[in-house]
């Protein structure tokens, strides 16, 4: 039966691809999920302070947040990852010195610096509109009732808002994830050996289309692992408003 199994699957993949490089896709595959996970979480975090940025009273502090998501959301990754990545290094030559004197230079001469600042930039400006959004739909009059309180404005946030804001925007932010995981694929183009950069050195050295079919079928777990881990959670957090 197993035998019959792998003639099968050999019709489609080559699987001495996986028996000669196989070290090199899981290599690739951990990469893949340690730069979607550290970039997804850093733009968490400069996501919140920008949609705050945007909900502040402040004309200049709305302003400059307005122009931050519309630049990050309207332009391709690609292209922001060719101008931090590339586009850096024409400034770079006037911070070496410094840098080398903090002791950073070993660190940002590094492409995967680069590429984790890129991704964190652009799902920063993704996840503070879903953010933002979700802060507008909490209903106003929790937050009239707990100044009337005395309640302080980051007591507010903390106890009112946050929590509501994260279980409206769950979704949204899932989905974000979901597209980071997609998009992480470009990393390959700064020379990072993610998934697909590995995928490319392999193709490059056997001419096998098939290792392609091997980095879509990872992706595709990936993506679904996390839709129906993050549909689980969903549920779970929000059976209250389900009853």
């Amino acid at each position: 039966m197993m035998d019959s199994l792998r003639d099968i699957a050999g019709l489609f993949l080559n699987l001495d691809i996986l028996d000669r490089y196989g070290y090199r896709i899981l290599q690739g595959l951990g990469l893949t999920l340690q730069l979607v996970a550290v970039s997804v979480l850093f733009g968490f975090v400069l996501g919140m302070l920008i949609a705050h940025a945007r909900l502040s009273k402040s004309w200049l502090l709305s302003g400059l947040a307005y122009c931050y998501t519309t630049f990050f959301r309207g332009t391709p990754l690609l292209c922001q990852l060719f101008l931090v990545y590339y586009g850096i290094g024409l400034f770079l030559p006037a911070w070496r010195a410094t840098l080398e004197d903090i002791g950073l230079w070993a660190y940002f001469r590094d492409a995967y610096i680069w590429v984790v600042i890129t991704f964190t930039l652009n799902t920063a400006a993704y996840q503070a509109e879903a953010l933002r959004g979700a802060m507008q739909a909490v209903p106003r009059g929790q937050t009239e009732a707990a100044k009337a309180l005395g309640l302080h404005q980051f007591r507010i946030l903390q106890t009112i808002i946050w929590p509501q804001a994260l279980l409206i925007a769950l979704r949204p932010l899932g989905n974000e994830l979901i597209i980071m995981i997609k998009a992480s694929s470009i990393a390959s183009l700064a020379t990072l050996y993610d998934l697909m950069g590995q995928t490319r050195f392999i193709f490059a050295r056997t001419f096998d289309l098939s290792v392609y079919l091997y980095a879509a079928i990872l992706y595709l777990l990936m993506v679904e692992t996390i839709r129906r881990l993050w549909g689980l959670m969903e549920t779970r957090l929000m059976r209250h408003t389900l009853r």
